[in-house]
């Protein structure tokens, strides 16, 4: 039998009206009792599915099997050295190396992850920055999965940490963010976290100086806003961006004088997005300006406001802009048209050897690499798409030459030949085409029997691109067909998609994923008895109200920290993120917006109805989805639900929002989430 979570009656009251959340004390973390209760929904899991065992254990070694577990990244250059991570057998991390450019170099270890994480479930590192004069690196770890990150200082020369630690910085546990250099090699920039962990802190922090007395440069009051800090690939401008949801504004100072004002950039206004790189004389500026799609703009160094700004690209209706890269002798705008990703590089002026870059698959997902030379022709990317392996390539920007550096070997042989990629369309009950990415194994009858998995996100105007997974393979084989629903909310057809998916419009988002699946039943390649569905944060979100809405329409559904109790969380200004992304959800302050997101929260609408199979996963850690909401939406779709079918939770006590971070802890949690498909589905 399932545990039996207590009910204990609490009233929320809002706008005259309350409501009952019997299980609001899971939030409090510090209860005995709601640990024991999420262990016991873990010792659940794993004796409900413990005729799973032996093919967790297959689909392991099957994943594992297809990693290289000595491997090395294609170096790049900067400066005289070319710096590279690799990894050894039966290791977690990666190993940050670097050698002088020059023949026969020896290697030089820089940081060894596996190391930091001894003695730890959990480790990322977020900031791994070297100095301009290349001999220290500052570095940030968090050993929790908290997204608090402790910065660290390595001397290079003597291979040594410094004394001086900085603790409760901001950093992401998906990008290599989080602390700038200063061009004298002795001074750094970070950002601090408020109560509610909002990076709303600059610091400036001199080497050997003690850190609690770090000069602080800059606090963003408005609690809607959020801080990041980037430094120009030119290396001459050290700035920061202020944002919220429909607003930006930058700030900036000489990186050669750390001790100079930050000087703003254009004053934020309500509505105004931009962002600026440096090249030159001028800064170029992608902003929203009277264009919905964003454009390009250029303005001098010394005249930044708005009304200096010069057009270079006009709003396009079928483009999208979304970012500029700035190198010494090109730009390379970050575009999509179409739903993909598309790069197009010029001079500087805009028009003049315009090229845009060729891809080979239908849909595919490319990143422009961190590129941190700014003297080069080159540009370095990373691409892959659904069957074609991760790639490594280095664009000239000069002869439009596609020099693949290196592409990934799948240990055992991998034949793309063998697999099929589609990019197809639905209706959607507006008439809107929702595009939808997929593969599957050739030879694929479309009998409606084909178990398929589709996979959505749909907010932020993230756009959610179809990239090469390794452990996607043990379904394909088993004859999965598996589909990425590119639904509003994200930015895929432009920035009005994304207007589309949120605050009155979010409902599109969950109508668009279940027109989606709905067209994958029409076209024959599956039946309700044969679909799930799966999601993670924003994307639980989606995929739980799908599945509140049309629990008919799915088999089963795996959702992975899954915010799915909007209106209690988004009350709450106390936990992070909220103040940021009322232009995103609303604010529950607003009737008018409360009533609305009340109308789709999966945890204020489940019914007494039969719902799919249901597998819940979450981190105790998470700052970003507490681990309460997943598991009260648990505890109540079992009180409401009127079949026998599986409602399973499984709680990370060592992981927050990402995960596990180790590559063969995170396999475990992706086997869990394949074996309980393949029991369901086939």
């Amino acid at each position: 039998m399932p545990p039996i979570a207590p009910k204990r009656d609490h009233a929320l009251i809002q706008h005259g009206l309350t409501r009952n959340d019997e299980y609001y004390w899971m939030r409090n973390r510090e209860d005995p009792k709601v640990k024991e209760y999420l262990q016991s929904e873990n010792d659940y899991l794993e004796e409900t599915l413990q005729h799973l065992n032996p093919l967790r254990e297959k689909l392991f070694q099957e994943m594992k099997g297809r990693i290289r577990e000595v491997d090395s990244s294609v170096p790049e250059k900067n400066g005289g050295f070319l710096y590279y991570t690799r990894t050894e057998a039966n290791k977690q991390y990666p190993i940050f190396c670097r050698k002088k450019d020059i023949p026969n170099a020896a290697e030089e270890v820089l940081l060894d992850q596996n190391i930091l994480a001894e003695g730890h479930e959990f480790c990322s590192v977020s900031a791994f920055n070297l100095s301009p004069d290349q001999t220290k690196l500052a570095y940030s770890v968090d050993l929790e999965g908290s997204e608090m990150y402790t910065i660290h200082i390595k001397d290079l020369v003597n291979n040594i940490d410094l004394p001086e630690q900085m603790s409760g910085v901001h950093g992401s546990v998906y990008f290599q963010i989080g602390v700038e250099w200063a061009n004298d090699s002795e001074t750094l920039f970070y950002l601090g976290l408020d109560s509610s962990h909002r990076a709303c802190q600059l610091f400036r922090h001199k080497l050997g100086t003690d850190p609690a007395k770090d000069t602080l440069i800059y606090f963003e009051e408005d609690d809607t806003f959020s801080l990041s800090l980037l430094k120009s690939r030119s290396e001459k401008y050290i700035l920061t961006h202020h944002y919220n949801t429909m607003s930006h504004e930058m700030r900036f100072l000489p990186a050669d004088q750390p001790e100079a004002e930050l000087q703003i950039f254009q004053p934020r206004l309500a509505g105004l997005e931009y962002y600026a790189a440096h090249l030159g004389d001028s800064f170029y500026i992608v902003t929203n300006e009277n264009s919905q799609n964003f454009k390009l703009m250029k303005t001098p160094v010394t005249a930044t406001e708005k009304e200096n700004w010069q057009e270079i690209i006009g709003n396009r209706e079928d483009t999208l802009l979304e970012h500029v890269d700035a190198f010494e002798n090109y730009i390379v705008l970050h575009e999509r048209k179409g739903g993909l990703k598309q790069l197009r590089i010029s001079k500087p002026d805009g028009h003049s050897e315009v090229r845009h870059v060729s891809f080979p698959d239908p849909t595919y997902e490319v990143i422009v690499d961190v590129n941190p030379e700014f003297h080069t022709n080159l540009l370095r990317l990373r691409y892959s798409s659904l069957t074609t392996p991760f790639s490594t390539v280095d664009f000239h920007m000069d002869s439009g030459e596609w020099e693949l550096k290196k592409e990934y070997q799948v240990p055992g042989g991998y034949d793309k030949s063998q697999y099929a990629v589609e990019y197809i369309h639905a209706t959607a009950a507006d008439g809107r085409k929702i595009p939808i990415s997929l593969a599957y194994k050739k030879g694929l009858k479309k009998d409606g029997q084909n178990p398929t998995l589709l996979y959505g996100y749909g907010a932020y105007g993230a756009s959610s691109d179809a990239a090469f997974n390794l452990s996607l393979f043990s379904l394909l084989d088993r004859g999965f067909v598996f589909a990425i629903a590119h639904v509003r909310g994200g930015s895929e057809m432009g920035r009005s998609w994304y207007d589309e998916g949120r605050l009155f419009n979010k409902k599109n988002s969950f109508t668009d994923f279940i027109a989606c699946a709905e067209h994958l039943i029409q076209e024959g390649f599956t039946s309700p008895e044969k679909l799930a569905g799966t999601g993670g944060s924003a994307g639980g979100l989606l995929v739980g109200a799908s599945m509140v809405m049309r629990p008919d329409l799915f088999k089963a559904v795996v959702c992975k920290v899954p915010f799915v109790d909007v209106i209690t969380s988004m009350s709450d200004p106390s936990i992070p993120l909220t103040t940021l992304e009322y232009d995103q959800w609303g604010n529950p302050d607003n009737k008018d917006e409360y009533d609305y997101m009340l109308s789709y929260s999966p945890y204020d609408n489940l019914r007494e109805v039969e719902y799919p199979h249901l597998l819940l996963s979450t981190g105790f850690n998470d700052p970003r989805v507490a681990y309460w909401e997943p598991a009260k939406f648990l505890a109540r779709l079992r009180d409401k639900k009127n079949d026998d079918n599986l409602a399973l939770l499984q709680t990370n006590f060592s992981a927050g929002h990402a995960g596990a971070s180790g590559r063969y802890d995170f396999l475990k949690e992706n086997v869990l989430d394949f074996a309980f498909l393949i029991d369901r589905l086939t």
